[in-house]
């Protein structure tokens, strides 16, 4: 059951967090891991609260009152310690950024929910309700996790956010072994716990950006040159990325493509800072995107657009799909969507259906349906997979 609150641990010396971890955290079987943060300000989080449960002690580590966390490190690298943690993409890519290395294995109750059919991307406080029947207090959403000291609700606040954790994990996870189904999730966890899946490729940012779409050709060229010049500004400055140069002028100067700074003067919502500060810059990427070879441009992603037969085949894969999900008890849009599924029938293969358990539970039948290897028949009034 969860841990009541009355014996919570606040940890902001060293000594404490040397106590935490050999006296509760080495040798327990699995931990329990939230983080608060702010990035309002900067590109990279500020990481301000770490909150760790084990099946005996929940504790709030205040990473701003403690000069060196490397005590933490062996728990968190240590093969032999689940670290359960729910929707843990942030949480992960901060504990990259602290220790140089993604804390392993994991264990993603977001994840485990929507292969279990209790919701795609479930929150965790609906997941908690739903689960152990618990309506958490969410008048402190909004806290500022910086400022010192922090109320005895706040941390009460905070640690309930790992408190329940570990219950909704154990409960999963027998739930999964009874359905012979833990495994399906090894590599949806093995990818959370890659390096690579936290480490950003500047020339990647143009998919990022909102209208992106509306572009083509030298003005997505110029687009990515943008996006990339902005993330490298933005990483050495640690500041947002939209305070060294907002989406729309942006986009504006990859569709209008300015020669001259009094062009460049012209984009609307160019702040008169950045074209004082930038303008040269700006125009170098403009510039860079002109000369590239048209083969270099990027590809918008875009719909792809069915011929009749690919249409029947996306009927078909959409038929297969929804026997699926009947066979294995999980709602269709935990699996793919229609768009998806249309991708699948066009020949793409770099899809969600075809990764971790997706591939394993619809992905594999509805490739060999794709390659002609199964069929579907109608018998006895249902519609079968051959």
């Amino acid at each position: 059951m969860p841990l009541p609150p009355d014996n919570d641990l606040y940890i902001d010396t060293q000594n404490a967090l040397i106590d935490l971890v050999e006296q509760h955290l080495a040798g327990t079987p699995w931990i329990a891991i939230d983080t608060e943060f702010i990035r309002e300000r900067s590109y990279r989080a500020r990481l301000c609260l770490i909150q760790i449960a084990t099946p005996e002690r929940v504790g709030c580590i205040d990473p701003l009152s403690l000069s060196d966390l490397t005590p933490l490190r062996e728990v968190f690298m240590n093969p032999h310690i689940n670290k359960v943690l729910h929707a843990s993409h942030q949480d992960l890519e901060i504990l990259y950024q602290v220790f140089g290395e993604v804390p392993t294995p994991v264990f993603d109750t977001q994840v485990a929910a929507a292969l279990l059919g209790q919701g795609e991307q479930i929150g965790y406080g609906r997941l908690v309700s739903e689960v152990l029947g618990v309506e958490l207090d969410k008048n402190h959403a909004r806290t500022d996790w910086a400022q010192r000291p922090l109320e005895p609700v706040q941390i009460r606040y905070a640690a309930d956010d790992v408190r329940y954790l570990g219950e909704i994990y154990l409960r999963q996870k027998d739930t999964l072994k009874a359905r012979d189904r833990l495994s399906w999730l090894d590599e949806d966890f093995a990818r959370l716990s890659d390096p690579a899946s936290y480490i950003i490729d500047p020339m990647s940012q143009w998919k990022r950006l909102r209208g992106i779409q509306r572009l083509q050709g030298v003005s997505l060229c110029a687009a990515q040159e943008l996006a990339a010049w902005r993330e490298i500004q933005a990483s050495k400055a640690d500041r947002p990325r939209k305070w060294i140069l907002p989406d729309d002028p942006l986009l504006d100067i990859a569709r209008r493509m300015p020669e001259t700074e009094n062009q460049l003067a012209r984009i609307r919502g160019l702040p008169s800072k950045t074209l004082e500060r930038h303008g040269k810059a700006l125009l170098e990427c403009v510039q860079r995107a002109r000369s590239r070879p048209p083969a270099e441009c990027p590809e918008p992603s875009r719909r792809p657009v069915l011929n009749p037969h690919q249409e029947a085949l996306a009927d078909m894969l959409m038929a297969a799909l929804r026997i699926e999900a009947e066979r294995h008890d999980i709602g269709v849009a935990m699996l793919a969507t229609r768009s998806e599924i249309e991708r699948l029938a066009y020949g793409e293969n770099d899809l969600p259906i075809l990764r971790g358990w997706r591939k394993r539970l619809a992905g594999e039948t509805l490739c060999a349906l794709r390659r002609g290897e199964r069929a579907l028949r109608y018998h006895e009034g249902r519609i079968e997979i051959e």
